[in-house]
């Protein structure tokens, strides 16, 4: 058979990025908008994206630092904290602002040290987004310094996650950037209100990656790679079809001073060659007749949005990834660098 020389799908979205602010916000929006129509934005800023004034005047300052000429649609979410107000992300959801709300264990992450220390207390705010059909968006790790960081994900998977989703049935909950076989498995078995956001990352990558002939930090994110079985168990629901998983790139820029230091950022910055890297594992899996699903349509299902009525194309050919990235000013090192990836964004 004929491998096909040029794939062309719908115009794709992606469900979760960090776009930063300020000169980095101006220096990086661009490789994300030149490949998605739109974008789930982190809200995980300092301060963080808390109401909807700070989510109106961060879209605002996203659509300013835009590139001329180019079609880009910011979808803001709310940060939520322990003291959130639930009439604060319905006000934000009544008026068009907020498209989601994320949930951040306090210190799982970057930029997370406001973030929630104990479910519970965000009960009554997701109480309200299921009565106002505001979804909730989960960054699923555990923060116990006593928990392998290796098994952080499963097993917030045994002490949150399951009586979250039994607790609110209605609520629809998107498990961001799943890492585990476990939490394929588990969002796999819940209903059509459960959803996961798969990176290129961890479908090309295993924990290995970061230790290959020493410490490798453009490799280290958080959640960071997990074995090779779970990279597989992975890349098998991505390809399947399933309108469960979808395309979030959760790119994210760091410096390369801020990487390579002796306490390194985690983030891989993925959005450059974003696309490239993904059609590459579906081509990989046999499956590029499943791609326009995962990266174009399960999403938009899924939020409740219309599909982008454009396209783009990729081309089969060497896409070489440069060694790092000027954005700005400030030298980044993106994901897959040095590599020639298998095909090229045409248009």
């Amino acid at each position: 058979m004929t491998a096909i020389s040029t794939l062309t799908i719908r115009r794709p979205d992606d469900w979760h990025v960090h776009l930063r602010d300020g000169a980095v916000m101006a220096g990086v929006l661009a490789h994300t908008a030149r490949q998605f129509a739109r974008a789930i934005v982190m809200p995980n800023l300092s301060p963080p994206v808390s109401t909807v004034d700070a989510a109106r005047a961060y879209r605002a300052r996203i659509m300013a630092a835009l590139p001329a000429g180019m079609d880009f649609t910011p979808l803001m979410t709310c940060y939520l904290t322990d003291g959130i107000d639930p009439e604060e992300l319905a006000r934000g959801k009544a008026e068009g602002v907020f498209t989601a709300a994320k949930l951040y264990p306090a210190h799982a992450t970057t930029g997370s040290a406001h973030g929630v220390t104990d479910v519970k207390n965000i009960y009554p705010a997701l109480e309200r987004m299921q009565e106002v059909g505001l979804p909730l968006l989960v960054h699923g790790e555990v923060t116990d310094h006593e928990v392998d960081i290796f098994d952080r994900e499963a097993v917030f998977i045994e002490r949150t996650m399951m009586q979250l989703v039994r607790d609110f049935p209605a609520l629809k909950v998107v498990f961001e950037h799943i890492t585990t076989k476990d939490a394929a498995e588990f969002v796999s078995a819940q209903g059509a209100n459960v959803a996961a956001t798969i990176t290129p990352q961890h479908l090309h990558i295993n924990r290995n990656a970061m230790f290959v002939g020493g410490i490798r930090p453009h490799m280290y994110c958080l959640p960071v790679a997990k074995r090779e079985f779970h990279r597989l168990a992975l890349r098998q629901v991505a390809v399947s079809g399933s309108p469960k998983f979808f395309l979030g790139t959760d790119s994210a820029p760091h410096a390369v001073g801020a990487k390579e230091a002796a306490c390194g950022c985690a983030g891989i910055f993925n959005a450059p060659f974003a696309l490239e890297s993904y059609t590459q594992v579906f081509d990989e899996e046999g499956a590029l007749d499943k791609f326009e699903g995962f990266a174009s349509l399960h999403g938009p299902a899924f939020y409740g949005l219309p599909v982008n009525e454009g396209t783009v194309t990729l081309e089969r050919g060497g896409e070489l990834v440069p060694d790092q990235i000027d954005a700005n000013g400030m030298p980044i090192v993106p994901f897959h660098a040095g590599e020639t990836l298998g095909w090229r964004f045409k248009k």
